[in-house]
């Protein structure tokens, strides 16, 4: 691998195809005979820090229509929570179900599962098929798998009953020296940023523009008020930029007063601390208290002028679906994407059939809406926010920030870049944009 950094490094990028491939590289994996690991505990006593493994494994055959990466930088998100927490079940499922449709798609079920949704680096090889990409081209990539042989997939990949996340549902994900990608999954990488910076967008950009701003999401327009919760953190920062520079109003939810600087900092000015505010949606495990979705709508009325929001951007789940239905205007819209407090929801369904409000699903995004979303960072519209970055050795501190929700935006992995702040090629932008970049990262 030292070769191979070198060059990166040296930007000697056309040397890359000619390097020697190593035969096994360092990852991020979890075991499979650990599954059963964190058995009686709550999931907040799950800690990713014991199940996250940093080790040797081996370089996987390259297939049809598949690159090696050389992964400079990679990020943490949700799902690399979840699989290390086995949560809401263990992924190796999902390797063994994909491992028995094609003697290609056997190299995934292992007994380790190598994690991670994000990733920017540089190619390093490409299989029969390729021709968009060649070696030594800076990537980021976008973690949508999917087969392409079923016809559901040809409107919108998503569709695709074979359609997976890379590196939650599929093997040799981003958090590693080396990951294998679908060909299709890549993405020019963002000239003007850093290798940190360009890996902390992908999955939640990706995921924030087809939720808020597509026509297979909220379609979001000029005007529209849209509560945002989480709005500082990894998704909902994003979120909070779309509506900005969609022309809609964000309303951003958040759970401190760093959080809301943060917001402030992005552009927003209409923000709710609802740990400060004391909002508690739950009187007890199993009951929900209506007063309570009554004076958070009150306030955000107070905030707005006397509107409901016409979108809602939904990804805690259970604690929050509740005052997301009755909050949302008449005739507007809840859109969800996750549920990181619990995925059983409840509401009261008087105030979503009687008021004509709709409940849209949606899944990280197809190719054209994460390439659209990556345009946005690489024409400086949309910024990275990345609070902090680890170096792969501490991978699991890093994820046990984003169970803990001790994150603001993104949290980086450097994985072969030996620092933070490497990268940029287009220092002219950089420059022009660099108050912002620091801004958004909380500088």
């Amino acid at each position: 691998m030292q070769k191979i950094l070198d060059a990166i490094m040296a930007n000697e990028l056309t040397e890359v195809g000619s390097l020697p491939v190593p035969d096994a590289y360092r990852a991020v994996t979890v075991h499979a005979d650990e599954v059963d690991m964190f058995d009686g505990l709550t999931a907040a006593d799950k800690d990713p820090r014991k199940s996250l493994h940093v080790e040797e494994v081996a370089t996987p055959e390259l297939g049809p229509g598949e690159a090696l990466v050389a992964v400079m930088a990679s990020a943490i998100n949700y799902n690399t929570v979840w699989t290390s927490i086995f949560e809401p079940l263990d992924t190796f499922g999902f390797l063994r179900r994909y491992g028995k449709t094609s003697p290609l798609a056997k190299r995934h079920d292992l007994p380790y599962h190598v994690v991670g949704s994000d990733l920017a680096g540089v190619v390093l090889r490409t299989g029969p098929g390729v021709n968009a990409w060649q070696p030594g081209d800076q990537v980021v990539a976008h973690c949508l798998s999917v087969e392409l042989e079923h016809p559901d997939g040809h409107g919108d990949t998503m569709l695709d009953p074979e359609q997976r996340i890379w590196g939650f549902e599929t093997n040799f994900g981003g958090l590693a020296e080396l990951a294998l990608v679908k060909a299709n999954q890549l993405m020019p990488k963002p000239a003007h940023l850093t290798w940190e910076e360009a890996a902390s967008p992908g999955l939640v950009n990706s995921t924030a523009y087809r939720q808020l701003v597509s026509t297979n999401g909220a379609n979001m327009k000029q005007g529209d008020i849209v509560l945002i919760w989480g709005a500082s953190g990894g998704l909902g920062s994003y979120a909070t930029q779309f509506a900005l520079n969609g022309g809609a109003t964000p309303v951003c939810v958040v759970s401190s007063p760093e959080k809301a600087e943060l917001c402030r900092a992005m552009g927003a000015e209409l923000i709710i601390d609802r740990n400060a505010e004391g909002y508690r949606f739950w009187s007890d495990e199993n009951t929900q208290d209506p007063k309570e979705w009554k004076r958070f709508g009150a306030r955000i009325r107070e905030l707005t002028g006397g509107e409901d929001p016409d979108i809602v951007f939904e990804h805690p789940g259970r604690e929050t679906f509740g005052a997301s239905v009755f909050v949302t205007r008449r005739g507007g819209t809840i859109v969800t994407c996750a549920s990181t407090s619990g995925y059983m929801h409840s509401y009261d369904n008087r105030y979503l059939w009687m008021n004509l409000k709709s409940i849209v699903g949606s899944h990280f995004a197809n190719y054209r809406e994460a390439w659209e979303a990556n345009r946005l960072i690489a024409r400086g519209r949309i910024h990275p926010t990345v609070s902090k970055v680890y170096p792969l050795a501490q991978t699991g501190q890093a994820a046990h920030d984003v169970h803990r929700n001790a994150h603001q935006g993104k949290v980086g992995v450097l994985c072969l870049a030996p620092q933070e702040g490497l990268g940029v090629t287009d220092h002219e932008l950089r420059n022009k944009l660099l108050s912002q970049i620091n801004r958004f990262r909380g500088v």
